[in-house]
């Protein structure tokens, strides 16, 4: 039998977005054709192999003309992530820390699930509660009681 190296790796390859896009949450799924991705030559230490390879992946995601956002989602994601949206609603991922094209791809459609996850997360109102009666009586205790302790430090002071 000749050299057949079978390939252990014959999963789909879930480094670029499926054509239906990218689950962000259960109602909430960036397609494809929105993701600008861009590989790049990464910088600092690693020698040849960071000043040759394009291994740093750019991924950009418009979030001002995204269709996979309700009027309401969009206005909570442009809200929460305006420091890192430029001037035409660009949302901007760059990840680099592999040595890898296809994990840094992964890892930039990973860190983009999840920031936009986490700004769409609705945080609850707070409810405003009044405390108990005994509660007030137990601090303003206290308070008379360091009062006081204050007031038996000062001695007399004739001047």
């Amino acid at each position: 039998m000749a050299n057949e190296s079978s390939d252990t790796n014959d999963l789909p390859d879930i480094s670029t977005p499926a054509p239906e896009g990218i689950d962000v949450t259960p109602g909430v799924r960036i397609p494809a054709s929105e993701l600008l991705i861009r590989a790049m030559t990464g910088s600092g230490p690693g020698g040849q192999h960071v000043n040759r390879s394009a291994t740093r992946i750019e991924l950009r995601w418009n979030v001002r003309t995204s269709r996979a956002l309700g009027e309401t989602q969009r206005a909570r994601v442009m809200a929460k992530l305006s420091s890192r949206l430029d001037g035409e609603g660009f949302l901007r991922i760059v990840a680099g820390e592999y040595r890898s094209q296809q994990q840094n791809r992964r890892a930039a459609l990973e860190r983009l699930a999840t920031t936009v996850s986490r700004a769409l997360v609705v945080n609850p109102s707070r409810k405003a509660t009044r405390p108990t009666r005994s509660s007030v009586e137990r601090r303003l205790d206290e308070k008379r009681k360091r009062s006081d302790t204050k007031q038996q430090r000062r001695g007399d002071h004739d001047d």
